[in-house]
């Protein structure tokens, strides 16, 4: 289990996610989850200021990487509490990046793997969560697998 840290300032707002004493913040999370296309997961998800706690379990280490993004890519969370466990085979965890000004796939492709054209690489590796190779802002992390 880890704490993964995310930049608060960059992601997609939640109306009153991270007011104190929200009652729905759990709903609006798993909400979220599903919107982006990972459906209805079997987590649960707690708010703490401005820190979001995951726990259950997940199929592969695949989705709970890109539920982990999910929570984490939202406006004021600064850090996801990562304690969900994989029932899968086990596999190595991918690479995280986060997005500058100016980033594009095909510059963080080249800058990881060397080569600009493995843009869709990434791409595929972050869907649903992204919509298209241009949409990416800056303060996003994205997976980056090997």
């Amino acid at each position: 289990m880890s704490l993964l840290s995310f930049v608060k300032e960059a992601g997609e707002k939640l109306i009153d996610l991270l007011t104190p004493g929200n009652a729905n913040a759990s709903e609006q999370l798993k909400e979220h989850v599903a919107k982006v296309g990972l459906g209805n997961p079997n987590v649960q998800t707690k708010v703490e200021g401005d820190k979001v706690i995951v726990t259950g379990e997940v199929a592969s280490q695949e989705e709970k990487e890109k539920i982990l993004l999910a929570l984490g890519n939202i406006k004021g969370v600064a850090s996801v509490d990562d304690q969900i466990t994989v029932s899968g085979p086990v596999v190595a965890a991918a690479r995280f990046v986060v997005v500058k000004e100016g980033d594009t796939l095909s510059a963080i492709s080249l800058a990881v793997y060397g080569n600009a054209n493995q843009y869709n690489k990434i791409f595929e590796a972050n869907k649903p969560l992204l919509s298209h190779p241009d949409k990416i802002y800056p303060g996003q992390t994205l997976r980056i697998p090997e």
